[in-house]
C-alpha cells in the first residue's frame, strides 16, 4: 500500500508541481512537505518556515517559500485554511493552516504515528465540512481559537476536534471555547471517545464516526 501510495506523492510532485512550475530545489520541496506533514493543523506563515531554515542553515526567503505553498495548493495536494474573525468576519492574512487533501500521502510521508491522531481527527473534521458543502475557516474569538467555522447558506456551524476528552482541562477547553461564542448556530465537538451523546450546556458531543456518518450537518 505505501509503495503505491509513493507512487501517486511522486507523480504528483515530480509531474504536477516540480515539471510544471519549473521547480529545481526538489530538496527544499520534499522538506517542506515533510515539514507540512508534521505540522498538521499547526499554524504555519512562511517567515516562520523561513526561520526554521535559517535555524537549519538554508537560506529560503519567505516569498519562495510562499509560492511552494501555493504550487501545493495549485496542485490539490494540501489545502490552505484561513483564520477570521468570528465575529467581524475579517480574514487574516498571516498564519494560516494547512490540511492535507489526502491523508494517505501524508501518512506516506511520516507514516502512521499514535502521536499525531489529534492531528488525522483535524485533518478528517475539516474535509467532512469541505464535503458537506461549507465554507470553513479557522475561528478567532479573542485569545480563544475555533478549530473549524463552517458557513453555508447563511448558517454556521462551529466545531471543535480532539483527539480524546481525557480530563476536566480538556473538556475546559474544547467545550469553553464554543461557549465564549455568543450565538445561536450549531456547536459540535468532535472526538475519538467511545462514550459520547448528548450536550453540554447547549454544545453537542460526537464521535468521530457519528460525525462522519453525518451527511448532512
Amino acid at each position: 500500500m505505501f509503495d503505491y501510495l509513493n507512487n501517486i506523492y511522486n507523480a504528483i510532485l515530480y509531474r504536477d508541481v516540480m515539471a510544471r512550475y519549473a521547480i529545481r530545489n526538489t530538496s527544499f520541496l520534499d522538506n517542506l512537505v515533510f515539514y507540512l506533514a508534521d505540522n498538521t493543523g499547526s499554524l504555519v506563515s512562511a517567515k516562520k518556515i523561513s526561520d526554521f531554515l535559517k535555524s537549519q542553515r538554508v537560506k529560503i526567503s519567505p516569498n519562495i517559500v510562499l509560492d511552494y505553498l501555493s504550487h501545493l495548493v495549485s496542485a490539490f495536494f494540501i489545502a490552505k485554511v484561513h483564520r477570521s474573525d468570528v465575529h467581524r468576519k475579517k480574514i487574516f492574512e498571516i498564519g494560516e493552516k494547512y490540511y492535507f487533501e489526502d491523508l494517505g500521502l501524508r501518512h506516506s510521508i511520516t507514516g502512521f504515528r499514535m502521536a499525531d491522531i489529534g492531528k488525522i481527527v483535524e485533518n478528517l473534521v475539516y474535509h467532512h465540512l469541505r464535503t458537506a458543502g461549507y465554507h470553513v475557516t479557522v475561528g478567532i474569538l479573542g485569545d480563544k481559537e475555533i478549530d473549524f467555522v463552517g458557513e453555508k447558506g447563511g448558517e454556521k456551524v462551529y466545531v471543535q476536534a480532539a483527539y480524546l476528552i481525557a480530563d476536566e482541562s480538556v473538556r475546559e477547553r474544547e467545550f469553553g471555547n464554543l461557549l465564549a461564542v455568543d450565538d445561536n448556530y450549531r456547536k459540535i465537538v468532535v472526538s475519538m471517545d467511545t462514550v459520547t451523546g448528548g450536550t453540554f450546556k447547549g454544545v453537542e458531543h460526537l464521535s468521530l464516526r457519528e460525525f462522519l456518518r453525518m451527511r448532512i450537518l
